[in-house]
């Protein structure tokens, strides 16, 4: 006999929230049981965080449907931008109800010391401080807002581990897909304004969400074929709009209102490309026997590499290890104590560092695209209109004239990525690049980045990240000792098991595995494709495809061309606004093109095989 349901410990039922005259929730359910461990996920501004904070009842309520508590039940909520107050990170820890030790012993965890003041923290000693007051009230919820945002590796392993060990109910919304992979047993997928449920963990969510989508795309052509016949029936006319007629034609009128509601809802598309510099020299940067201390601090003591063109090299470590000192020391910023540091030959740099972005509380978002003025950026070597160009980030007009620092952590990164990706590089060193990012935009910052033709030094915490893209990769322990292995985080910790044990860095406690406590649950292995025959219309879209693949880049080019105009925006707005329309348009059709052509190539082999 099945198990009776347990009663969720928090839901919400039928839930409808509008931002201004645009509807963000439109019917949510959502319910977590006791010890369940789920994760929300969804594009940037389809209001996960919102929805968080209608379930933490803290700074945002809904316009209609139920928030369900059950009684007594303690709900804790880390927000994406904890405020760290009190004295000392234990009088924070403590101002929540928290006993002393179980402070004391949460702090100790996340690598903090309990007598530190608040004062001056880091972006990641502010996390692991909500984090660890969060675990330290014994939560019977724990909703988590980007919970790995300026955490390192290790600090995310300790993560890991206090959410295995606890007893509470979980909501987390993250990109980080290693870590969503290894602690959830449930995804909810916040699109359309509605919340879908998958009873499995993340790792389990992009194989049901192409299904999902699939089924979405069928619905919307049978939807675009039904409103065809029905508007071929009004214009014909009916005498007279008879009596009988009218339910036909009210039923059109619903037609036309759920195509137009489906439309408005329809995500905008980034749009990213980069060019590379002119070719670099083979050799990019070499270290021989490289040292340098601070003080009595070793950071890099006798190491050597060689970046080759072409290579994509990670850098790993703690918080404070020295990641950020060793690509400066690599592109001859710092001078080295002993050992030498050869550069390349023509390197065209690019460097995408949210630390180093000093931003006044004045500079806008058309300030930053064009630091020296003007309405147009170069863009790759031509002009392009700035509107036009933040457009394909998708930053809308009204957002140009608005202060960066309103700007979300996902837009910022977006502007970091648009301002770099204008100049042609042939060596982009990226530090942190995938804060904040939902996972669609990670996805095509990872395309652009497998594709780039020149060198990619990326420093990062993301484990997924590193591990599709980097050719090899550097560790530091914090004690002055590196290493390079070829491959990425997975390959390092399985040829180096023991390379952390004893670290120096934020997150405390033994690295030497770089394993969590917590396990995943096994992948379960797709299913065999069946063979399928391809049909004569399935042939025909084939060609299609192969013959709008083959005309698209110029047709692209040609707009691209009148967009470049610096005064076609002054002169004529509404022309130009046609033109990005068109633009988007034919970027649409050949990305469905392409994706079309790949699915039918597929059938075709299968069949030949």
């Amino acid at each position: 006999m099945a198990s009776p349901a347990r009663a969720p410990i928090l839901a919400l039922k039928d839930v409808r929230l509008a931002d201004g005259a645009k509807p963000l929730f439109d019917g949510v359910d959502l319910a977590l049981e006791p010890r369940i461990r789920a994760c929300l996920v969804g594009r940037n501004g389809a209001g996960k965080s919102t929805l968080l904070k209608i379930l933490a009842a803290q700074g945002a309520e809904a316009d209609s449907g139920e928030r369900v508590v059950q009684p007594g039940a303690r709900i804790v909520f880390v927000s994406q931008e904890p405020e760290i107050t009190g004295a000392t990170l234990l009088d924070y820890a403590t101002a929540g109800g928290a006993e002393d030790y179980e402070a004391q012993a949460t702090l100790a965890d996340f690598g903090l010391d309990p007598e530190k003041g608040t004062e001056g923290l880091s972006g990641g000693e502010k996390r692991r401080a909500a984090l660890a007051r969060a675990f330290a009230e014994q939560p019977d919820v724990l909703l988590l807002d980007e919970p790995t945002n300026h955490l390192d590796i290790f600090a995310i392993q300790t993560l890991e581990e206090e959410l295995a060990s606890s007893k509470c109910a979980a909501l987390i919304v993250s990109h980080d897909r290693a870590f969503l992979n290894r602690v959830t047993q449930r995804t909810f997928w916040l699109e359309h304004r509605k919340v879908r449920r998958l009873d499995k963990g993340f790792q389990e969510f992009e194989t049901w969400s192409e299904a999902v989508m699939a089924a979405d795309a069928d619905e919307a052509r049978r939807l675009n074929k039904a409103l065809e016949r029905e508007n071929a029936w009004l214009a014909r006319g009916v005498q007279g709009r008879r009596a009988r007629n009218e339910g036909r034609r009210r039923a059109l009128m619903d037609l036309r209102a759920e195509k137009k509601d489906r439309q408005s809802d329809m995500r905008g598309s980034i749009y990213m490309a980069v060019e590379a510099a002119a070719t670099s020299g083979k050799k990019v940067a070499e270290a021989k026997n490289v040292t340098k201390r601070f003080g009595d601090r070793v950071i890099v003591e006798d190491f050597s590499t060689r970046i080759l063109r072409g290579d994509r090299v990670a850098l790993v470590g703690p918080n404070g290890a020295g990641k950020t000192t060793l690509v400066k020391l690599l592109l001859g910023e710092l001078p080295v104590d002993a050992g030498t540091v050869t550069l390349g030959t023509n390197l065209e740099i690019s460097y995408v560092d949210q630390a180093r972005m000093a931003l006044s509380d004045k500079i806008t978002v058309w300030d930053f695209l064009t630091p020296g003025g003007g309405d147009s950026i170069l863009v790759r070597g031509l002009p392009k209109h700035v509107a036009g160009y933040a457009k394909d980030f998708l930053f809308t007009e009204a957002q140009l004239r608005q202060p960066v620092t309103s700007l979300s952590g996902g837009e910022r990164n977006r502007l970091l990525l648009a301002r770099a990706l204008a100049t042609p590089t042939n060596l982009m060193v990226l530090d942190e690049p995938t804060n904040d990012l939902d996972m669609d935009t990670l996805d095509l910052l990872e395309d652009l980045l497998a594709d780039f033709e020149g060198t990619l030094i990326l420093v990062s915490h993301d484990r997924d990240f590193i591990d599709r893209l980097a050719t090899s990769t550097i560790a530091m322990n914090g004690h002055g000792n590196v290493i390079e292995t070829p491959g990425g985080w997975t390959d390092l910790i399985d040829q180096n098991p023991d390379f952390f044990k004893g670290a120096r860095g934020a997150g405390g406690g033994d690295f030497a595995t770089g394993a969590a406590v917590s396990k995943s649950v096994p992948v379960a292995p797709a299913p065999a494709k069946k063979t399928v025959k391809l049909s004569y219309k399935d042939q025909r879209r084939l060609e299609e495809c192969e013959a709008l693949v083959a005309a698209s880049p110029k047709i692209i080019g040609d707009l691209e061309a009148k967009l470049a105009d610096p005064a076609f925006y002054a002169q004529d707005p509404n022309g130009f606004a046609k033109i990005m329309k068109a633009l988007d348009k034919a970027r649409a059709d050949l990305a469905q093109a392409e994706e079309d052509w790949m699915a039918l190539e597929e059938k075709r082999e299968t069949l030949a095989n």
